[in-house]
Order: structure tokens, then C-alpha cells, then sequence
């Protein structure tokens, strides 16, 4: 095969070929390679998805209108309304064309003139989104059910037919008609992406011809229209493109000439088998390198038990196929590295001593086929754990064995997992101590929340450039620069855990969630090789983008693996007024090697209405999706210039939009801090997020945690961001069955959410807060006896232990409705949250009271003081 990536320097020809294959474009759209700055000589143009700025290339004559055919634009508002009849339609509206006799043969695929884009509210009822509130007045704005994300005004057929918002949503969901209106609504603008979630039901698509639009190579999707049977208009840059003969014939139905009823077309969210056009060489096997510190402070903290132990449990479960390969190395001042080699009848240990110029003692017996040395894969990890017990080595050689992964891993590519207990302090990457406990709860200036050195960057990259993933593993008792350590996963788009004050036997609770996120993690899916593409609709370009992954070109992430737990954001700008078309679309597509050597894409397709309203933009504001890319560009702020810039930047986004709302709508009293009600808990989140981890100040805040923090922001899906940025409060002492939903034949109580305040909190009760990563069930001091009992399994307050991390299976109606709400809550997520319960009045209970943040703390806010120093930032 064409195996461009054995060479082990960095400049791999990989990029650029990678480049071609997702995006090469025919010979017809070279004039847009010029809007690409990127130096990359790639083999065939890359057509960024949006058009360049004026300067940058001569520009082809003003677009024409759409001309697919449709109806014309529905009535104003946000209600299902039905279309007008088609008579007497003007030629020149947005959803005329000649092809009128083939609307009634294609129903529900041509409607996209038909959103409900490019008009005003104001003739219609007012929505209830823009219904106007007052912050300082109303007290309980916390809706008691989960926020949903809002639904685009479109058409019934388009809604049906839109991707869902759990992998793709945006900011706004109504897209303003031009960047003078964006600016003038103060919000930002920008996309949320969970591209790999576990699906329960995902279309897949064999076929020979992958059709795409010959321009800018979007796939083919339900927003498309069909002109006639032959011909389908691109719905990103409006290119007429042919149907391909056999796109004629549909494997469902098993009938000819209903191009419209493909499932490519019928579903927003589809994965293609790709064929060998998409590949750069013989779709890779799965590779998994463990690489172990074994020094004195790792041996100490007991990881390698728990890690091994997972291993064997999981061994037959890791993704993958019949060419599986592993391997593992440990270093403390020296590294070592495994003889697996079917054939031995031990595993054979290689020491390399010289950390200033690493190589491979035996590079073919060192990364071995899972089954055929299974017996002795299981010998070694039955061994390790107790093969250092003795150590006095306190060194840790991290660059130099890192340098040895990346050599051992470059002929193939896959995943490196490294576990790492402290500072790297010997050979290539060793870093110094950076952290000064008393600025911990500095007010102002926080140092040290980037890299210390470009080490781990560049190895990352160079990583990234042969397919290979870090995945960093930090089990630390003190402060390990994780600011410059996780540079290995952000830029090779690996994953990064972190267990703070880790030890097996004294944190129990840390221990046994390192083995259940071990578990998650050994067996989830995974894709190699992948690189993904975000296209949208002319005249919308992307800027800057979120999450672990390097970019390759304007707009290609390349992403040597890729998970189902990974989020993604990205920045979006408007170039050209969008005065000609009613709909918007946003394609992200993924095209990755399969753990079983199948080379897939799957393709998300996302269909937003334009607006030109100041009101509709407001009325379609996605809060907690707007938060999530704030919070991202906030850690990029903190980063790049210093946390009191991103704080201040995160208030001034309140001010400002509510400032800009407060301007739009003319009658308002000064006196009040007014904001739509799609709006309403905008200023709640912020504080939020001024009171996390990353961002507070005030509050003793280590260094590492605040950066984990960051790191979690920059990669976690929204559904997951939420919960860590603004926790769900229950108050779990009187479950019912009123509301409760049935799931796989168990009864989950839905109580209603809770307000983040202690004056929420009454003694008499018990609370449960989830907070994402981690459970509190606070019980109060006068909590009924018969509870305590029921769920604790303890006769009564006093008698409940200081540190319980579990709810007992007790046969009482009560126990069984509290696990299984809490079961509930920790499915579907990517890390398994620890339980703590907190006694009223236990030192422990600090940690859960951070964490009302709409009470007031010694250096912050409460939610009332916040909302009248926004409302004094708007009056001055």
C-alpha cells in the first residue's frame, strides 16, 4: 500500500494528502484554492467552505438567487403555519423556478425556500422566547425541567427532518441575514459538536458512488432540492449537480427513479462505507501503547493494580480485530520496554538506559498481535504490579519515553495511553515546579496557564502527523505542570484524566473511579486516522476552532483518533449578506478507519432559517449553547492574554447583549434589567462560569485543577459541559412516582430541578447534586430517621460515617426510587461520577457549597449582586 507514513521526521506527506481526500475538488473550482492561505502544496485544491474575502481572490459575478423550487415564503412568526397557494408567485422570489409541475412528485424535500427565514415577528404574537422579563424581579427563574435546546422555526417536514441537537446545534438558531445585525445583537455566533456520540440508531450506507456536489463537495443530504429526476442543486454553494444512474435506484424500496426517498437524502445524520478513493493507504489495525511510570511516587499511589486489573477484565472487549496489536512500556530514570513475542515463555524485559538518544532495542518483537500473545500479554500484566515494589528510583524520564512511544508507533499509528504521577524531571521535557501556593487564591493575576515549554507540543504534532493519539493519565498527590502536559493530548487530539490526590487505599472513592472510567475507556468505540470537515453555506465562513485536534489546512481537523465522548466548537463569521436565501445549512463530516479496518464517514447536516430582524435573532438564541462556546473562548482568553481579561470579557457579554436588547425594545423602564425570555438564564450561567474552577478567583484554586478545568471546557459535548458549568439540584428525601419515567421496565422519579441556593436546602431534607464528574447527596440534620434508614441503611443522622460513597441495595420502595433515579443520571455519560454523601455540618460539606453559586461567597457574587452590577454596567 502506499504507506506515506513510516518516515518518522515531521513533515510526513500525510497532511496534505489527507487533505485531497476528504475535500479534493475537480479541476472546475480551482480559482477558490486562492482563498486558502494555507502554504500547504496539497495535490488537488481544497475548497474552503466559504468564500474568500474580497481581497484575497478575483470573485466570481454575484451569486444568483437559489433557484430550486419550492413555495413561496411562509408567513411570519413562530407557528406552523401553512403555505399559501402557489399562484400568481412574482419570478423574481427566492422560491420561483421553471420546474414548478415537480413540487407535488418530491413533497417534503424542496420546502427550502419555505422556512420561515428573512422576516419579522413583530405583525405575528409575539413568541414566547422574546416574552420580556425582569431579572431583578423575578425570583425563581430556574425552569424545575431540564432546558431543552430550541427548536429551529422551520417548516414541519424540515423539522422532522433535522439533525439532532445532541451532534450538532448552533448558537442561534435563527442565523441573522448579515454580520451588521449579528454585531448589533451582541451574542456570539458559533457551532456545538458531538460528531462520534454512541448512536442507538445510525443509517449506513454501502454504495459505489458517494454522491457529492461537484464544487464544494458537501454530501448529498435532505436539504438538497431536486430540480428533476437527473439534476439536484447543491444547498452550500447552489451548484447544479447530475444524479449519478445508480443514485436512481433505491435499496430500500427496492424501486427506480425515486432519487428523493435515498436514505442519504431522508436522513440529516448517515455513515457511508467508504471506498478506496478515501484512503491514503490500507486502512490501519488497531494499536494500543501503554506507557507506565513505575517510579517510587506511582508505586506508592498503587495506579498500576487497579490499571492492570482493568486490562485483564478487558482485554477481549478492547475495539478491534483479528490484527489487533499491543504494547507496553514503563520508565522511572531508565526505560524499559516488553518482549511479547509469541514463542517466549516469558515476557522479556529490555532496559534502556541512555534517555538522551532513545531507540528501540527490538522494534519488530515490541508492539505485539493481541491473540497470538494473549498468554503472555496476561503474564505481564499479572507480574507488573509487584515488579517494582522495591524501587527507590524518585525520577521520571517522561520526554524520553514519550520520544521512544512515538518511534514505536509511527509505522502504523493508534493510541498511546500514558500514566504519569508527578513533574517529569530527567532528559528531553523536564519541567520545574511553577506554582506558587500562596497566589492560589490570587484575585487578579493567575500565572502559569500555558505551556512551560513547546516539548510536548511538538512531539504531539509530530504524533498527529503518523496518526498516533496521546492520551494522558494524570494520577497526581502534588503539582505536575498538567499546563504543560497536556499539550501531548491536545494537539494529537487525545483525551486527558486527571485524579487529583490519587492513592488506592487512603481515596478510596478516587480509586475506584479511575478503575470505572478505566473501564469506559479500554471499551469504548474509537476511530484511527479520522480528519474532519465543518462546510456551510456560502457566504458563512468558520474561524476558529475548539477541542483536541490540529488543524491541517483553513478548515481540515485532523484527528489521529477519534471518541464518542469528544466535543468540538467552532467560531463562525457572516462574509456575505444571506438577503438571498431564507435557509442555511452546516455539514460536518467524518471520515475515520473503524476499530475493524473499515474505512466510514458519517456526515451530520444541520438546516437553520435566516432572519433580518433584530427580535428574531433574540427569539432564537440557544443559551446553553451560546454559554459552552463562550466558556471556550474564555480559556482561550485566559490563555492568550490572563484570566481577569477572560472574566471581564464573560461580563461584558451580558452587559452588552442585554444593553443591545434593552435598546431594541423601546418602552422598557430604566430602572429594570429587562431580557428576553429566551435569554433569562443567560446572566445566571455566566456566573456560573465566573464561579467554576477555571475561572474563579477568591478561592484557594490549584493550579492543576484550574487547568483540568480549562481542559474539560475545550473538550467535553455540551450535554456534559452543562452540568460541570451549572450543576442540577434535587431534593431526593420524597421521591414519587408522579411524573416518573419508565425506563427498561424500571420506574425513574423525575423530581423538579432545584434552585442553586441554600436557602433551597432545609434541614428536614436530603439533596442530591449533580455536577457531572461527581454526585453530592447532602443530608440535612433533622433528615427523617426513616429515610436515613430506607436509603442510608443508617438508624439516624449521627450514625452516618463522615466518608460514604455508597447507597446500599436495600429492599425499600424508597432505595429502589433513589437508585434508580441516580442510575439514571450516570448512564450516558462518559465518566463514572463519584458519590459523596455530606452530613450538614461536616467539613466536607464546602466542597458541595461552592457549588450554590447563587449564594454569595467572600469573593463573589450572589445572583441578585450580580444582576444589579450588570444592570449599573448598562446604566453607565
Amino acid at each position: 500500500g502506499v504507506d506515506s507514513s513510516s518516515t518518522t521526521s515531521s513533515a510526513s506527506p500525510m497532511p496534505n494528502s489527507y487533505d485531497a481526500l476528504e475535500g479534493g475538488s475537480y479541476p472546475d473550482m480551482l480559482s477558490s484554492s486562492a482563498s486558502s492561505p494555507a502554504p500547504d502544496p496539497a495535490p488537488e485544491p481544497d475548497p474552503a467552505p466559504a468564500p474568500a474575502p474580497a481581497s484575497s481572490a478575483p470573485q466570481p459575478s454575484k451569486m444568483t438567487k437559489p433557484f430550486g423550487y419550492g413555495y413561496p415564503t411562509l408567513q411570519p412568526g413562530y407557528q406552523n403555519a401553512t403555505a399559501p397557494p402557489n399562484s400568481g408567485v412574482p419570478p423574481s422570489s427566492p422560491g420561483y423556478s421553471g420546474f414548478q409541475p415537480y413540487a407535488q412528485q418530491y413533497p417534503g424535500m424542496n420546502q427550502l425556500s419555505s422556512g420561515l427565514g428573512g422576516l419579522s415577528l413583530q405583525s405575528s404574537p409575539q413568541p414566547e422566547s422574546l416574552r420580556p422579563i425582569n431579572l431583578t424581579q423575578e425570583r425563581n427563574i430556574l425552569p424545575v425541567t431540564p432546558v431543552w435546546a430550541p427548536v429551529p422555526n422551520l417548516n414541519l417536514d424540515l423539522k422532522k427532518l433535522n439533525c439532532s441537537p445532541d451532534s450538532f446545534r448552533c448558537t442561534l438558531t435563527n442565523i441573522p441575514q448579515t454580520q451588521a445585525l449579528l454585531n448589533k445583537a451582541k451574542l456570539p455566533l458559533g457551532l456545538l459538536l458531538h460528531p462520534f456520540r454512541d448512536l442507538t440508531q445510525l443509517p449506513v450506507i454501502t454504495s459505489n458512488t458517494i454522491v457529492r456536489c461537484r464544487s464544494c463537495r458537501t454530501y448529498i443530504n435532505p436539504f438538497v432540492s431536486f430540480i428533476d429526476q437527473r439534476r439536484w442543486k447543491c444547498n452550500l454553494c447552489y451548484r447544479v449537480n447530475d444524479v449519478p444512474e445508480e443514485f436512481m435506484y433505491n435499496p430500500l424500496t427496492r424501486s427506480y427513479g425515486e432519487p428523493h426517498k435515498r436514505p442519504e437524502v431522508q436522513n440529516s445524520t448517515v455513515e457511508f462505507i467508504a471506498s478506496s478513493d478515501y484512503m491514503l493507504r490500507p486502512p490501519q489495525p488497531a494499536v494500543y501503547l501503554f506507557v507506565l511510570d513505575v517510579s517510587h511516587n506511582a508505586v506508592e499511589a498503587g495506579y498500576l493494580t487497579i490499571l492492570c486489573q482493568s486490562l485483564l477484565e478487558n482485554l477481549d472487549k478492547l475495539p478491534g480485530d483479528s490484527r489487533t496489536r499491543i504494547g507496553f512500556m514503563t520508565f522511572d530514570s531508565t526505560i524499559h520496554f516488553y518482549n511479547l513475542q509469541e514463542g517466549l515463555s516469558q515476557p522479556q524485559m529490555l532496559i534502556v538506559s541512555d534517555i538522551d538518544d532513545v531507540f528501540l532495542p527490538t522494534p519488530d518483537s515490541l508492539l505485539v498481535n493481541l491473540y497470538e500473545s494473549k498468554e503472555l500479554i496476561k503474564d505481564l500484566l499479572n507480574a507488573l504490579p509487584n515488579m517494582f515494589t522495591n524501587t527507590r528510583e524518585t525520577h521520571s524520564a517522561l520526554g524520553p519515553a514519550l520520544q521512544a512511544a512515538f518511534k514505536l508507533m509511527s509505522p502504523t499509528g493508534g493510541r498511546v495511553s500514558v500514566f504519569q504521577t508527578q513533574l517529569p524531571s530527567l532528559g528531553a521535557g523536564l519541567l520545574q515546579s511553577r506554582e506558587d501556593p500562596n497566589q492560589r487564591s490570587s484575585t487578579k493575576v493567575v500565572q502559569h496557564l500555558g505551556p512551560a515549554t513547546d516539548f510536548y507540543k511538538k512531539l504531539a504534532l509530530d504524533c498527529s502527523g503518523q496518526q498516533t493519539a496521546v492520551d494522558l493519565f494524570l494520577l497526581s498527590s502534588q503539582y505536575s505542570d498538567l499546563a504543560s502536559l497536556a499539550c501531548m493530548s491536545k494537539y494529537s487530539a487525545g483525551c486527558i484524566y486527571y485524579y487529583p490526590s490519587f492513592h488506592y487505599t487512603h481515596n478510596p472513592s478516587q480509586a475506584e473511579k479511575l478503575q470505572k472510567d478505566l473501564k469506559r475507556y479500554l471499551t469504548r468505540k474509537i476511530g484511527f486516522e479520522a480528519v474532519m470537515r465543518i462546510r456551510c453555506t456560502k457566504g458563512l465562513s468558520m474561524h476558529t476552532f475548539h477541542g483536541n485536534f490540529f488543524v491541517r489546512s483553513t478548515d481540515l481537523l485532523s484527528l489521529a483518533n477519534i471518541n464518542p465522548d469528544a466535543g468540538f466548537a467552532v467560531q463562525l463569521s457572516i462574509e456575505e449578506n444571506l438577503t438571498d436565501t431564507s435557509l442555511v445549512c452546516f455539514q460536518t463530516a467524518l471520515l475515520y478507519t473503524s476499530s475493524k479496518g473499515e474505512r466510514r464517514i458519517r456526515v451530520h447536516t444541520l438546516c437553520l432559517p435566516v432572519v433580518s430582524s433584530l427580535a428574531d435573532v433574540y427569539a432564537g438564541v440557544d443559551v446553553q449553547a451560546a454559554i459552552c462556546l463562550l466558556a471556550n473562548m474564555a480559556v482561550d482568553r485566559s490563555v492568550s492574554s490572563s484570566l481577569s481579561d477572560a472574566r471581564d470579557a464573560l461580563v461584558n457579554a451580558v452587559v452588552d447583549s442585554l444593553s443591545a436588547y434593552g435598546s431594541m425594545v423601546s418602552n422598557l423602564q430604566h430602572s429594570a434589567l429587562i431580557a428576553p425570555s429566551s435569554l433569562k438564564l443567560f446572566p445566571l450561567y455566566v456566573l456560573a462560569l465566573l464561579k467554576q474552577k477555571a475561572f474563579r478567583t477568591g478561592t484557594s484554586t490549584r493550579l492543576d485543577d484550574r487547568v483540568y478545568a480549562m481542559c474539560q471546557i475545550k473538550c467535553q459535548p455540551l450535554v456534559h459541559l452543562m452540568k460541570m458549568i451549572h450543576p442540577n439540584l434535587y431534593r431526593i428525601d420524597r421521591l414519587t412516582d408522579e411524573g416518573a419515567i419508565h425506563v427498561n421496565d424500571k420506574v425513574v422519579p423525575q423530581p423538579p430541578l432545584q434552585k442553586l441556593s441554600a436557602e433551597k436546602l432545609t434541614r428536614e431534607g436530603a439533596f442530591l447534586m449533580d455536577c457531572g464528574s461527581v454526585f453530592y447527596i447532602w443530608i440535612g440534620k433533622s433528615c427523617d430517621n426513616h429515610f436515613i434508614e430506607d436509603v442510608l441503611g443508617y438508624p439516624n443522622f449521627a450514625s452516618i460515617p463522615q466518608k460514604m460513597t455508597h447507597l446500599p441495595e436495600l429492599d425499600t420502595l424508597s432505595s429502589e426510587r433513589a437508585r434508580s433515579f441516580i442510575t439514571w443520571l450516570r448512564d450516558n455519560r462518559p465518566l463514572s461520577p463519584i458519590l459523596h454523601v455530606v452530613k450538614d455540618e461536616s467539613p466536607a460539606k464546602t466542597e458541595f457549597f461552592q457549588h450554590l453559586i447563587e449564594d454569595r461567597t467572600e469573593a463573589a457574587f450572589s445572583y441578585y449582586e450580580f444582576l444589579l452590577h450588570i444592570q449599573h454596567q448598562i446604566c453607565k
